[in-house]
C-alpha cells in the first residue's frame, strides 16, 4: 500500500501545499512544533532517505533550502532547523522548523494543534514570502 505521503503526492489526501516542484513537494506538517513546520518529501516514494541517488538527494536539499527561506521570511527566527528522523512514515522526508533555541526542534514537545483555517492561513504566509 502506498504511503500517506504517496498519497498526499496522488491527491488522495489533502495537505497545505507550501510548494512543489516535478520531483518534490513541501507542505505543513499538521502536528507541528512550531508555526511553520514544513515537510518536505520526494514524489517518488523511497523510505529512507539515504536510498535516494545522490543527484535526487542533492536536489532535495536544494529544494528545501528555497522553503526554508520562504518560512524564515514569514516566520523570523534564528533558524530554521533541519530534522530527518524518518521513522513515522516510511517515505524519505525532512522536517524545516523555524527555531529561536535548540529546544524548538525537540520532537518530545507537546505539538501545536492548530485549526485548518490557522493552518491554511499558515501555508499562505509562507508560499507568498
Amino acid at each position: 500500500m502506498a504511503s500517506i505521503f504517496t498519497q498526499i503526492v496522488n491527491g488522495d489526501i489533502p495537505c497545505y501545499n507550501v510548494g512543489e516542484n516535478d520531483k518534490f513537494l513541501a507542505f505543513l506538517d499538521i502536528m507541528p512544533l512550531r508555526k511553520g513546520h514544513v515537510l518536505v518529501i520526494p514524489k517518488l516514494e523511497i523510505d529512507y532517505l539515504f536510498d535516494l541517488d545522490d543527484d535526487l538527494l542533492g536536489d532535495m536539499m536544494v529544494f528545501s533550502k528555497s522553503i526554508a527561506k520562504k518560512i524564515k521570511s514569514a516566520f523570523p527566527c534564528n533558524r530554521i532547523g533541519v530534522s530527518v528522523i524518518g521513522l513515522e512514515v516510511p517515505h524519505a522526508h525532512i522536517h524545516l522548523v523555524p527555531m529561536d533555541v535548540m529546544s524548538d526542534m525537540n520532537f518530545a514537545n507537546d505539538k501545536l494543534k492548530l485549526s485548518s483555517e490557522e493552518l491554511t492561513s499558515i501555508a499562505n504566509k509562507i508560499m507568498s514570502a
